[in-house]
């Protein structure tokens, strides 16, 4: 088996983990939306729990395992296009989203009946911006060489991975 045999699995485990990631950030502003004490003190804690779980048990370890996977194809296919580095751009806004997210349901957590969250409205409306661009880049791979990007950013570093990667 050689490297190129694993980008296949690769890129299923980033989708994969793209879509488990994306599902639980839709639906955890919703979720979020409903942590409110008037609904019943055992409905609320229940929202609060499973808000909690969804964010700490599916939410954070497809991220992971989606950058992971993304990360290993980079490397693996030596993609360096400036479309790639505006997508990670958009990536890390991802990221700030997913820590926002987190940081919303602690606050929540913490003060019972004083902190109200967001309407999901907006939140849900930056993520799917924010999804939308990143799937446009990633199929559309624009050419973007006249935005002023620096060369080295473009192009092989020339050092060697621990590993050995096919030529295209």
């Amino acid at each position: 088996m050689t490297i190129t045999d694993i980008v296949p699995h690769l890129k299923a485990l980033h989708i994969t983990g793209l879509l488990i990631w994306c599902g639980a950030l839709f639906a955890l502003p919703n979720m979020m939306a409903r942590h409110d004490p008037a609904i019943g003190i055992a409905d609320y804690q229940r929202i609060r729990r499973v808000s909690h779980y969804t964010y700490t048990f599916v939410a954070t370890p497809a991220a992971v395992i989606a950058v992971i996977a993304g990360t290993w194809l980079i490397l693996i296919r030596e993609v360096y296009e400036p479309w790639l580095y505006l997508k990670l751009l958009f990536v890390a806004v991802l990221v700030a989203f997913h820590a926002w997210v987190g940081r919303t349901i602690v606050a929540v957590a913490e003060s019972s009946g004083m902190h109200r969250p967001p309407a999901p409205g907006l939140p849900t409306g930056v993520l799917c911006g924010t999804i939308l661009v990143i799937l446009t880049l990633v199929l559309a791979k624009p050419e973007l060489r006249g935005l002023g990007i620096p060369d080295w950013l473009a192009e092989p570093q020339g050092r060697q991975l621990p590993f050995d990667v096919p030529s295209r």
